[in-house]
């Protein structure tokens, strides 16, 4: 995981340089502190998806470019067989897998999302991103913290959300809770 965290942000760091922003300007424009996006462009600390979602669009690249470093190449469709998504494990206990990395200028990003339950009760990890989002639970079940309303999701479930909002989620129960997510840009005016 440490390896991946060192490659992408390399390429955060060099898609900076290539726009020809500054790390002030780019923290600035991603709404987080200079210390916090050289820790991400260091490649010393976790980054989460959200911060990468949002820095690619403003970085003008496909979130795939980012991941792995290859642009997407397909226009009509893009299948992606069970276990073949692009992984991405970004905080200790969350593992997504990008479902369409390989499509050419998405209007939504696809993850699903596997969040692994937690023996040790610790704070929640709160982030918020642009846009909306649509989660559908698969298996299992999570509490999903909202802008502070605390919400419980089983299997079946779904909930669509202003994802600027503060979020944060954990596994219930002991057992893992997957969901698909589905983030879309919030419509412009």
């Amino acid at each position: 995981m440490q390896e991946q965290i060192k490659a992408i942000a390399t390429r955060l760091k060099e898609l900076r340089e290539i726009s020809g922003l500054s790390v002030e300007q780019l923290a600035t424009q991603l709404n987080v502190d200079v210390a916090t996006y050289e820790s991400y462009e260091s490649g010393t600390v976790d980054i989460p998806v959200s911060f990468l979602y949002a820095a690619a669009n403003d970085l003008g690249v496909e979130l795939t470019a980012l991941l792995t470093g290859e642009d997407p190449k397909l226009h009509d469709f893009a299948l992606v067989r069970k276990d073949k998504g692009v992984f991405v494990k970004r905080r200790k206990n969350y593992n997504y897998q990008n479902l369409a990395y390989n499509f050419v200028q998405k209007q939504m990003e696809t993850f699903l999302v596997t969040i692994e339950p937690s023996n040790i009760d610790k704070p929640l990890d709160f982030n918020s991103h642009q846009g909306q989002e649509f989660d559908y639970m698969l298996s299992g079940s999570m509490r999903l913290v909202i802008n502070g309303k605390e919400l419980v999701l089983s299997a079946g479930d779904s909930i669509y959300y202003n994802s600027e909002l503060p979020h944060a989620m954990e596994a219930l129960n002991g057992e893992k809770a997957v969901f698909l997510a589905i983030i879309v840009d919030a419509p412009a005016g």
